[in-house]
């Protein structure tokens, strides 16, 4: 996940101590609740089922690099069945799908700047509709570009349905987090993202959180006259890293030596502005969209209090014993979160349970303190077409989308793509992909 092997290596070690300490918690309890039937499982969560899959992304050379991510859905208002789905691929770029799941277009992540720097890393997107530009308004896709630290904008044309995104980045545009190319290639750059538009302004917005660091950064966008589209940095809020326990102690989830509690999901609610961010080993704290107030935890993970040692010899965290201090809903990491919005302001927050393989979905009113409502698993609809484990990201779109998906569509990652391909050295290829699911199934399956 970076510009040398060593780093890579390191890299995917990254997530080792939060699986390793959430296995010693639940080994068992996550078996069971992994080889559960469809239906529902032994929490009593229904399961749903995709009705497609993209094609699998491997983390290889021969697959370019390219490990499936974060998606968002584009609604095309003049002919609904022609929508897309917009997805990162890592080191692989961006991916443009149809409803049917097809690949309509791939657009390569940039060139590093010198052969020892960091090249582009696409992690996460976002949608702005109708951005104000010199020419008129246009949709744009949003991309937090990892590698280089910076976003990157690409406008989407309709009218060009076999190539219908452009890169329209204003060259000009600075990291986000970064004084320089040094610190870009430490990889400590834009991670998660969102996008907001402030409803008393009209301006927009690109909420970014920082790698393995607990700073949000709020950037307006700020389209120029060439066409191109650039951002600056309005303000930064950073989450705490360590945490009063109610025994009097103090806590900080367990990490590799130098890391912080990062953020990776996050989405604002339109309607109060109000930012949703998923503090991976954390929970779900909720704020004002513009940075501006104190953060409220609404939601822990399971693990939240577990004490932890990281063990430099196998890179794992050994966890202590539970003091009981964590939610009931979310294993870590937290990831994936989308909203499902309803027409009479009512809905749902979306949040992906990564070490369980679960979402579960919360109240959207603030007025309801954001109430756990329920949650569901997305489960193998065939031998062939399987579901979603280790989600990293999500997206729902509660309006009609042509005859295929006239209820609405949530697409979600799928960590573990399956069944595997040899890889010619008698293991499998490393696959992972997006799975569409009619929103209907879900909305009746977890009575929502």
């Amino acid at each position: 996940m970076s510009a040398t092997p060593t780093k890579e290596a390191l890299v995917r070690t990254h997530r080792t101590p939060r699986k390793a300490a959430a296995l010693a918690l639940g080994a068992t309890l996550l078996a069971l609740l992994t080889a559960a039937p469809a239906g529902a499982d032994d929490e009593g969560l229904p399961t749903v089922t995709p009705t497609s899959e993209t094609p699998a992304l491997y983390d290889d050379e021969a697959g370019g690099d390219s490990d499936a991510d974060d998606p968002a859905i584009w609604r095309n208002a003049a002919d609904p069945d022609r929508s897309l789905v917009i997805a990162t691929a890592k080191k692989g770029g961006l991916r443009v799908y149809g409803l049917d799941a097809r690949l309509v277009q791939s657009l390569p992540a940039p060139r590093p700047p010198a052969q020892d720097d960091a090249p582009g890393r696409f992690n996460n997107v976002d949608l702005v509709t109708g951005l104000s530009t010199p020419a008129g308004r246009t949709d744009v896709a949003v991309v937090s570009d990892r590698g280089n630290d910076r976003l990157r904008i690409y406008r989407i044309d309709p009218s060009k349905p076999s190539a219908p995104l452009t890169d329209v980045t204003d060259p000009a545009a600075a990291p986000v987090f970064s004084a320089d190319q040094a610190e870009i290639n430490d990889q400590r750059t834009a991670y998660g993202l969102a996008t907001w538009r402030d409803k008393a302004t009209g301006r927009s917005y690109a909420l970014v959180s920082q790698r393995e660091r607990t700073r949000l950064a709020l950037l307006e966008l700020t389209p120029t006259a060439r066409g191109t589209v650039g951002y600056r940095k309005v303000r930064t809020l950073d989450l705490p890293a360590s945490f009063r326990l109610p025994d009097g102690t103090t806590w900080s989830p367990c990490a590799e030596p130098g890391e912080l509690p990062q953020v990776e999901g996050m989405v604002v609610d339109p309607a109060t502005g109000t930012l949703y961010a998923g503090q991976e080993d954390v929970g779900i704290w909720r704020l004002r969209a513009d940075l501006t107030d104190r953060p409220v935890l609404v939601e822990k993970v399971r693990e939240y209090g577990v004490p932890g040692v990281y063990d430099e010899a196998t890179e794992e965290c050994a966890a202590g014993a539970d003091p009981g201090f964590g939610g009931e809903h979310l294993t870590a990491d937290v990831e994936g979160l989308t909203l499902l919005q309803e027409s009479d302001g009512d809905g749902y927050l979306l949040a992906s349970s990564q070490g369980d393989n679960t979402f579960a979905a919360y109240d959207r009113e603030v007025s309801e303190d954001n109430e756990y409502e329920g949650g569901f698993r997305v489960g193998a609809a065939s031998a062939t077409l399987d579901g979603s484990e280790e989600c990293d990201g999500a997206a729902v779109l509660n309006a009609p989308l042509g005859s295929r998906y006239p209820h609405g569509l949530l697409v979600v990652q799928d960590g573990h793509d399956t069944p595997g391909v040899p890889d010619g050295q008698g293991g499998t290829r490393t696959a992972t992909g997006f799975k569409f699911v009619d929103l209907g199934d879900v909305v009746d399956a977890a009575d929502l």
